[in-house]
């Protein structure tokens, strides 16, 4: 009778180790490999990507797993911890529907909400998949080692879909550029950089061969892409988290003074001529890449709704903007985003919006990080989760991340996020031992 239910037991395990390890590499391919790769760049459909059935089809797919996802984080021994904190992102979240019910174009902010508590849902369950540490690692070397195939398969068999052309509409300035499937050499090189990290915890956790040829992959296309700030962050970071694993005193300093300054200096630079000017006498590109006029732009209709912003997702390539003509006298009006997530959240959402973002993203992962024990804080899983909060939130000064719903750079973000939170207060599960008392995160 003991042995039936033993077995019983052993194979409902089974069952859910074989239902965790599809959720989380059909979750991991989704984001980073796409339904629709290899996107061509020169046909005039590219000029409204929302349009064609692949974007039906998106939205069918990201229904369907984020039932799968919340249906096995409900089952899960687990699931107080899915979308945790709660009543920050509460607040947080019900401030952004706010701010968009008010605002000009409502529909885009609902849909942008919902959206982005979906991913928030997804990456809360994702870390709870796998069975063990081991079996992370394994899943998500696997994972990468399909998505950096699909890269270099695009560079040798479909080159001009998967390096950018001259005859490219939007940006032809790019010939020559790696993309591979992404849709731009920027994303390209934002990926090769997490792909990089993943690289060195699987070199430490599951297989060092395995973990080599990812690390080496990626840097190659990283090189590739000509992405020039990705490439210099990916030294750049894995420096400062060393600093900031040595270094317990100065871990908000790194942090909070580190990001205030780089924004400062980026952002900064644009709207303070005095600023600009000493920035270009230091041999830097005051512009940050032709970014200057978007950001004097942004801070001018920023200054006009401090408080609400206008809105989530509710600014640009709105009709007021796409269709102002001449009224408004800078390119900036056409721009995409705001290429710094930080301007881009107070921009749309106020100052109340950026002040909840920064309590969710910064403030609460350095105290995860400190309640760290000292025996954990120097395992590579904790390594991998600092290396990329790291990363997101300097690259964020450069680029729109934060609650990019589609965006495997968010998605990637808001898990190492809960991966903090979970180091922070569970004990990890070795294969196979189970642990009592505690409460035992599964990755």
């Amino acid at each position: 009778m003991s042995g039936a239910s033993g077995r019983e037991a052993n194979q409902a395990d089974a069952g859910k180790v074989r239902v965790g390890t599809f959720l989380f590499m059909a979750i991991f391919l989704f984001f980073w490999i796409s339904i629709d790769p290899f996107v061509d760049l020169t046909g005039e459909a590219v000029l409204d990507p929302s349009a064609g059935n692949s974007n039906r089809l998106n939205q069918i797919i990201s229904l369907l797993l984020f039932a799968g996802m919340l249906g096995y984080g409900l089952a899960h021994p687990m699931r107080d911890t899915i979308l945790q904190p709660r009543l920050l992102l509460a607040i947080l979240f019900s401030w952004f529907l706010f701010v968009s019910l008010i605002s000009a174009h409502p529909t885009l902010g609902i849909k942008g909400v919902i959206l982005a508590v979906m991913v928030t849902v997804n990456a809360s369950v994702y870390l709870l998949l796998p069975a063990s540490e081991r079996h992370f690692a394994k899943m998500l070397g696997i994972g990468t080692l399909i998505m950096l195939g699909v890269a270099y398969y695009g560079i040798v068999f479909k080159p001009t879909l998967a390096i950018h052309q001259a005859s490219e509409l939007r940006e032809p300035m790019n010939a020559g550029l790696w993309r591979g499937h992404f849709p731009h050499k920027n994303s390209a090189a934002s990926a090769m950089v997490l792909a990089a990290f993943f690289g060195l915890f699987v070199m430490n956790t599951w297989s060092r061969v395995a973990g080599l040829a990812i690390f080496v992959l990626s840097f190659l296309f990283l090189v590739k892409t000509g992405g020039k700030t990705s490439t210099a962050m990916l030294p750049a970071i894995l420096i400062v988290a060393w600093l900031f694993e040595k270094m317990r005193p100065l871990r908000a300093p790194i942090v909070i003074g580190g990001v205030g300054l780089f924004n400062l200096f980026a952002v900064g630079s644009a709207v303070f001529r005095p600023l600009g000017e000493f920035i270009s006498g230091l041999g830097i590109d005051a512009t940050f890449t032709n970014r200057a006029d978007i950001w004097r732009f942004a801070f001018s209709a920023l200054a006009e709704r401090p408080l609400t912003g206008y809105g989530f997702r509710a600014f640009w390539q709105t009709e007021e903007l796409v269709y102002s003509g001449g009224s408004v006298e800078t390119w900036a009006v056409a721009a995409a985003n705001g290429h710094n997530s930080f301007l881009d959240i107070a921009l749309t959402t106020g100052f109340p919006g950026l002040l909840l973002t920064l309590t969710w993203l910064i403030f609460l992962p350095l105290r995860d990080i400190s309640r760290i024990p000292a025996d954990r804080e120097q395992a590579p899983l904790t390594r991998l989760f600092v290396r990329i909060w790291l990363y997101t939130i300097f690259h964020a000064g450069l680029e729109t991340l934060f609650f990019e719903g589609g965006s495997l750079i968010w998605f990637t973000f808001v898990f190492a996020l809960y991966g903090l939170n979970l180091q922070s207060t569970a004990v990890l599960a070795e294969d196979a031992v189970p642990t009592k008392r505690k409460r035992v995160a599964h990755a």
